[in-house]
């Protein structure tokens, strides 16, 4: 039996995007005063440069880190650090996604179509009638809880979630049906929001439920937040919503993540991904410990507690997710011996 070569890698197509984007961006930068903006936005740009890294290397979109950078760092309202990783993941994760599909990298691609339909129409819903009636105290909740709770799932579940290979195939229909359940309710209710989320819901079903090897689930986790992101700043652009402050801070940090999400691509099949995910696990955890603490006051004892049950209710979720997957797995290989 001949065996399929694996596709050649086809770099020229990515390296065309990059020239495309920093011309775009001189061209931006010779606006009157745009260059000492983007200069004296440089700490953020300093920021992204672990956040594009983490971007492209990990399930937790480059607003993992500017999210808690310009919110809890900065003390800038969580408004601004939503739309800010919409628009800086828009060039981070679209330049990672390039070079992904530039690589020929494998992607679970019948989840993924599922989940980009589900985020056509969760987005918007989200973006014009749910994240309106958030204050920024609850937006800053919601973002620690998510990534807390993440953050804690692999600190004592990375073992697992990196011994897996290849992906167990249930069904091409079930799997889109399921994309498309979390990809509504990711980009509804997380998304919209806090501006990432998405990628750790599809991550998080393709590594608990699906068993998926973390070089499938990554990769595709990063292209449907590109592909969320993207859409996103489509929809806030058409409706001038964007909070201000946005595009000063991404003036100074376009030109970091384009390079550095591919980059971490790359760099991370060099080093190993167990790393990389447990650094990034304990930075969640971290942003979840500061971000109660900083509002203490605001949330009370009693707020306290909700925030850590609300941490304790995702792993329980999380939980449950990966004892179907296992059952469901049980169940395929059991029918494909039989012969079923």
């Amino acid at each position: 039996m001949s065996i399929k070569p694996k596709p050649k890698p086809r770099l020229w197509v990515w390296f065309l995007w990059l020239a495309i984007f920093y011309l775009a961006w001189f061209w931006l930068i010779q606006a009157e005063g745009a260059w000492e903006t983007a200069k004296a936005h440089w700490p953020i740009a300093l920021a992204m440069a672990i956040g594009s890294y983490a971007a492209g290397s990990t399930p937790m979109g480059g607003g993992t880190v500017g999210f808690p950078v310009l919110v809890l760092f900065f003390d800038l309202p969580a408004s601004l650090g939503r739309d800010f990783s919409f628009a800086v993941q828009s060039i981070g994760m679209v330049s990672a996604s390039i070079f992904i599909f530039a690589r020929r990298q494998p992607l679970a691609w019948s989840l993924l179509k599922g989940a980009t339909a589900g985020a056509l129409l969760g987005t918007p819903l989200g973006i014009f009638f749910l994240a309106p009636l958030f204050a920024d105290l609850w937006i800053k909740l919601t973002f620690a809880v998510l990534w807390g709770s993440f953050g804690l799932l692999h600190l004592y579940r990375i073992q697992e979630i990196a011994s897996h290979t290849g992906m167990t195939d249930f069904n091409e229909k079930w799997d889109i049906k399921v994309g498309f359940a979390l990809g509504f309710a990711a980009s509804a209710l997380a998304v919209a929001i806090t501006g990432v989320g998405i990628d750790m819901v599809i991550y998080a079903a393709l590594v608990l439920l699906c068993r998926a090897d973390l070089k499938i689930a990554i990769p595709t986790s990063v292209v449907i937040m590109a592909f969320n992101s993207l859409y996103g700043v489509i929809l806030k652009s058409a409706t001038d919503s964007w909070q201000p402050g946005v595009y000063d801070n991404w003036l100074a940090a376009a030109p970091v993540v384009a390079l550095g999400a591919p980059l971490g691509v790359f760099i991370v099949e060099l080093i190993g991904r167990k790393p990389t995910l447990l650094f990034v696990a304990a930075l969640c955890v971290g942003q979840f410990i500061w971000t109660c603490f900083a509002e203490h006051q605001s949330l009370g004892l009693w707020g306290v507690c909700a925030a850590i049950a609300a941490v304790l209710i995702c792993l329980a979720g999380f939980e449950k997710l990966r004892s179907w997957g296992i059952k469901l797995v049980a169940a395929t290989k059991s029918k494909q011996g039989t012969g079923i």
